[in-house]
């Protein structure tokens, strides 16, 4: 392990369902990493406070000037403090300069960092928590010009990056349908929980034809029926199936690659989705939120860094 007195800076992404954190250096390089199964929902009565101090605790002690920047559902309702939204487009300066402070223990102070939001064509609102300091992370690999990223997951994001400034997003609730219709429809009743290659084609293959979403996912339970697709194929179907409705919507119009900002598994489907479409794919460094974090705290007042 390393020395935790060289510790500068403790990035947290702490989510619905889990706590990532990070012992960065002064340069942003990671020396340490550490993930635990404590969501925000997992955390009894709502004690941020005491929950941080047991996850963390040796590295807050041993490093007590380092400031603790924080981003994802931790600042949302039903977080520690929700932190407002700011509207796209936007950049590092300004999600900075809009993290708020919070008390933690012994007059330290942790820092949350601002959700996104934006309007859709019809003027419906969207948002993002979390993603974006993802986002904000990888804006250097990414260079000038305009680039479009997919952040796969339960609510995937697919973002427009113009000159490292975030100009929009949009979300597609792909992750929680299909554990939705998995686990709680008539569509998972004949499902075996397996998956197959061949059978996320297939999916893949159904969502570019005619019909629509709705009339395809009934197709999944109608071809279970009649033995067209097994019941070792139909949960890789109907992940194909969503996948690539998702891919299809949110790549309309001339689109050069897509940058890929996810886990491996996930990463796997939406590449091959995208494979499917002539689009090539460049992933992303996974830890991108630890540089996001990293390049907030740089900008937190000076007389705040070490409260």
């Amino acid at each position: 392990m390393n020395d935790l007195a060289a510790t500068k800076i403790i990035a947290i992404d702490w989510g619905t369902s889990s706590f990532r954190a990070y012992r960065l250096d002064g340069a942003g390089g990671i020396l340490e990493r550490m993930e635990a199964p404590m969501g925000i929902l997992k955390v009894p009565d709502r004690d941020f406070a005491g929950a941080l101090e047991s996850l963390i605790f040796d590295w807050a002690r041993l490093a007590p000037q380092a400031p603790v920047v924080m981003s994802g559902m931790i600042g949302s309702r039903q977080g520690w403090r929700e932190t407002r939204y700011l509207a796209c487009p936007v950049g590092a300066e300004e999600i900075a300069g809009a993290a708020e402070a919070v008390p933690w223990r012994d007059g330290r102070k942790v820092w949350i960092a601002p959700g996104l939001s934006c309007r859709d064509a019809s003027g419906v609102p969207d948002v993002m928590r979390g993603e974006e300091v993802q986002i904000l992370g990888a804006l250097e690999a990414l260079g000038p010009g305009r680039q479009l990223i997919c952040l796969p997951g339960t609510h995937g994001k697919w973002a427009t990056v113009q000159d490292r400034r975030i100009t929009g997003f949009a979300t597609h609730m792909t992750g929680e349908v299909f554990d939705v219709l998995s686990r709680h429809s008539i569509l998972g009743r004949l499902m075996a929980d397996e998956n197959d290659e061949g059978w996320f084609q297939e999916g893949l293959a159904r969502a570019d034809a005619d019909g629509g979403l709705l009339h395809h996912l009934f197709g999944v339970r109608s071809r279970g029926l009649m033995g067209e697709v097994p019941a070792e194929g139909l949960r890789s179907y109907l992940s194909g199936l969503l996948i690539g409705h998702e891919v299809a919507a949110a790549t309309v119009g001339p689109v050069d690659r897509v940058y890929l900002l996810g886990t491996s598994r996930l990463g796997e489907y939406y590449t091959a989705a995208l494979a499917r479409r002539g689009i090539p794919v460049e992933h992303l460094d996974s830890d991108a939120v630890a540089a996001g974090l990293f390049q907030i705290a740089a900008r937190l007042p000076a007389d705040e860094e070490s409260s």
